[in-house]
């Protein structure tokens, strides 16, 4: 009788604290909704009701940690097309010179290509609508270009040699939008891949590059996650896997409310055998920071670079009925080892967070390991080989690349700010195109003979003394000129190729590229001393 008097007495107070509860929940959302009615019937200038809910939304996600957010319908949009793989308009990647469209490439196989849109053509109308010399904005124009699959873009189109202005009606369709940067072969038996975020379509891209690098000989292979941002974690997850034995641990996650979920290697992965280095630096965050820090834990490659990003927090995007969006934290991720990587913050000051960057390379974190420090509490080992390593904030590499703070002159990253060097180069790939072409049949030629002519450094130089962009002195100006050279170079075989014949160039001056090559090297000489 006791025990039942006892059960009931119990019954009641749940229910009671369940009851007052939901009553606190309620009187909660009537305050909230009080607020919104009062604000928009009585204050004493016009409101947009809809803004004054968002800027609550968002005042509420600020206290929170840095990376909970809101995004309105438009930015969501804006923000998951290249975490899909595609959108829908007209295919063409290009850019503004001198207020006008100039196409750099039509989409392989996209609408543009088909219906005979060329490199180099200038796109001056769309729907009779002018987009030329009109001071539009980029953001305008691609508005105009995209649209709906099975939608017609009515285009006028400028192309050099021909005097009458072209009309051409393009059906827009679905464009694909690549993660993968670059695939290609570095050296001999080494292959390249450089990752620019992880999105939908990224671990097809990747076994579709491993698979072409394969055919042209790669034994080992160079990871290129530097800059990475991040993107979806299964995608990494994925993609990790594929260095790994069947059933090891990739990473796992958990939360206040989310209880552990771990992520395995599903079966054995396609890339076993072969040797592995994985690139990263202070921008390297998120599901690059998953890849590494299972490659690192279970001893499958090496990390080069500099100490990453330090995201560990897991965002659940929250779907409301307008087409917004919130993404809300809610999960820490861990390394195989059990190391939180996300980077200590103070909720509610993003500055602070924000600035994290721009404060290791004043302490010296970016330029030396030395100024690099982690507490022995953060202290892991690795899985098979049981090597230091640590959370707390980032997945410090295994061999350390300083950033060289003199390697771009104050002279050239203001040429590159005020885009200039961009612009000179759009003017002399549409005036050369097609002797660069006739002359230089592939790119490896052009890689090895190619000289980027003064003419074109020059252009550079004077477009610059008219922005008021000068070189300190001879010596600033004679520092700058071998890298602006490469980089000028680089571009043109973008114009004339893609992004992969681009980095082929730019890698050589990367310092972190070029130190893992030398670690491939030693290694490789090493053995075959052995």
């Amino acid at each position: 009788m006791k025990r039942l008097t006892i059960l009931a007495a119990f019954l009641m107070l749940l229910t009671l604290t369940v009851g007052a509860q939901r009553d606190k929940e309620m009187q909660r959302e009537r305050k909230m909704l009080m607020a919104v009615a009062a604000i928009e019937a009585l204050y004493v200038d016009s409101v947009d009701g809809d803004k004054v809910v968002e800027d609550g939304i968002r005042g509420m996600l600020e206290k929170l940690d840095p990376h909970s957010s809101y995004s309105t319908p438009k930015e969501t949009k804006e923000m998951n097309e290249p975490l899909n793989g595609s959108f829908e308009g007209i295919g063409v990647q290009f850019n503004m010179s001198d207020d006008t469209l100039l196409v750099i490439q039509p989409v392989t196989n996209g609408p543009s290509e088909k219906i005979g849109i060329l490199a180099g053509d200038r796109i001056v109308a769309v729907a009779d609508t002018a987009i030329a010399g009109v001071k539009m904005s980029k953001e305008d124009i691609m508005r105009r270009l995209r649209g709906p699959k099975g939608t017609v873009a009515r285009l006028k189109v400028v192309r050099r040699g021909i005097r009458d202005t072209l009309r051409f009606d393009v059906v827009r369709d679905k464009i694909p939008v690549y993660s993968i940067d670059a695939t290609y072969m570095i050296r001999p038996g080494v292959g390249y891949i450089r990752i620019g975020s992880f999105a939908a379509t990224t671990y097809q891209e990747f076994m579709e590059s491993l698979q072409k690098l394969r055919k042209q000989g790669m034994k080992d292979l160079v990871l290129d996650l530097q800059g990475n941002g991040g993107g979806y974690l299964q995608a990494a997850a994925d993609l990790a896997g594929e260095f790994l034995q069947q059933g090891d641990l990739i990473v796992y996650t958990e939360g206040r409310s989310v209880p552990r979920r771990n992520y395995k290697a599903p079966a054995a992965g396609s890339f076993l055998d072969g040797r592995l280095m994985v690139l990263v630096d202070e921008y390297s965050a998120s599901a690059a920071e998953i890849v590494t820090g299972a490659i690192q834990d279970q001893d499958r490659g090496t990390v080069v670079g500099r100490r990453t990003f330090g995201k560990g927090l897991v965002q659940r995007p929250i779907d409301l009925p307008d087409g917004s969006m919130i993404r809300l934290t809610i999960a820490h991720y861990y390394t195989p080892s059990g190391r939180c990587i996300q980077k200590p913050y103070e909720k509610g000051n993003m500055k602070s967070y924000a600035l994290d960057v721009v404060n290791r390379l004043k302490n010296g974190e970016l330029t030396s390991q030395d100024s690099i420090h982690f507490a022995d509490s953060l202290k892991f080992e690795t899985l098979k080989e049981h090597r230091a390593v640590y959370g707390g904030g980032g997945i410090m590499p295994d061999y350390f690349v300083p950033l060289d703070t003199t390697q771009y002159t104050k002279f050239h990253r203001e040429l590159a700010a005020k885009s200039i060097i961009i612009q000179q180069n759009l003017h002399y790939v549409d005036n050369h195109r097609k002797q660069l072409k006739k002359k230089f049949g592939d790119f490896d030629r052009f890689k090895q003979e190619y000289e980027v002519p003064q003419e074109l450094i020059d252009a550079v130089i004077a477009e610059g003394e008219k922005q008021n962009v000068k070189p300190k002195d001879d010596e600033e100006k004679a520092r700058t000129l071998p890298l602006l050279s490469l980089q000028l170079k680089a571009l043109i075989a973008r114009d004339l190729w893609d992004m992969s014949e681009y980095y082929s160039i730019m890698n050589e001056e990367n310092h972190i590229v070029m130190k893992a090559l030398e670690l491939l090297d030693t290694r490789a000489r090493i053995s075959r001393e052995q």
